[in-house]
């Protein structure tokens, strides 16, 4: 779980409160990976959580971006599943045992997500749920346009993780350039078809998720794609002009786009 100086204290303590007191399988580590120094109210909640949790803090001197933060914290985990997690939402009671149970069921299966509930403000205010597809295949047919994994929701192996350079920077598109990376070393991936994650919806969300910088991140995700063969160049140009003008177009519309035809 990276966090950094922005995150808010009481949304980082929902979350942790979440993977260790509600939780009905608790985790035998908790890594936190501190990207660059944290106001006094964050590093208060994890000096009290210490005590409480067990936890390895990752301190990084100043803030590098999720993509090393996640990289460091990967390398620092112990255990050969890591499940990810955001420092500002709110897993499910029984998320690890669920997935960690499906996974003992498909040892074949390598990365593994589910659908997350989206809400504002309280997970009682639940706008709308993400679903991904469930089996390897849809999800590899999907990823040709978009992301069929709920990244803050996902649960890997260290190894397969590790095997093809783990996460590495790409600006907004950390998540999916590990999945290509994945499954051209043909690791298996699968989701979970139920919310297992409650994932917070801001006024920022779907402004975070357009203009020029995210729209330029896109085409190069999507240019990636194709130089790696994963796509044709008729797929290429079909996505660019599929996608590119939504990143462009304002918030309102982009919010309608996600809440309404893509859920």
């Amino acid at each position: 779980m990276p966090v950094y100086c922005k995150e808010n204290p009481l949304y980082f303590k929902e979350a942790l409160h979440s993977i260790w007191n509600d939780q009905v399988l608790k985790p035998n580590e908790i890594v936190i990976v501190k990207d660059g120094p944290l106001t006094i109210d964050l590093e208060n909640v994890l000096k009290k959580f210490s005590k409480l949790l067990p936890l390895k803090i990752i301190a990084i001197e100043k803030n590098v971006g999720i993509g090393k933060a996640l990289n460091l914290g990967v390398t620092a985990c112990s255990f050969n599943y890591i499940a990810r997690m955001d420092s500002d939402d709110v897993a499910h009671p029984n998320r690890f045992e669920k997935q960690i149970n499906f996974l003992k069921k498909h040892p074949e299966v390598g990365v593994l997500s589910a659908w997350i509930d989206e809400f504002i403000d309280t997970k009682k205010n639940i706008i709308s749920t993400r679903k991904v597809p469930t089996n390897h295949k849809e999800i590899i047919d999907s990823l040709k346009g978009r992301c069929p994994l709920n990244h803050p929701a996902v649960i890997f192996k260290k190894d397969e993780v590790i095997k093809v350079g783990n996460y590495k920077p790409f600006f907004l598109k950390e998540d999916i350039y590990l999945w290509l990376r994945l499954y051209m070393n043909k690791t298996t991936f699968a989701n979970i078809n139920e919310g297992l994650l409650y994932f917070r919806i801001t006024k920022d969300t779907y402004k975070r998720r357009g203009g020029f910088k995210y729209a330029m991140s896109e085409y190069k995700i999507l240019r990636y794609r194709h130089t790696i063969g994963f796509i044709t160049i008729f797929e290429f140009a079909y996505f660019v002009l599929l996608t590119i003008p939504i990143r462009m177009a304002p918030a309102f519309i982009r919010s309608f786009v996600y809440a309404k035809l893509l859920r």
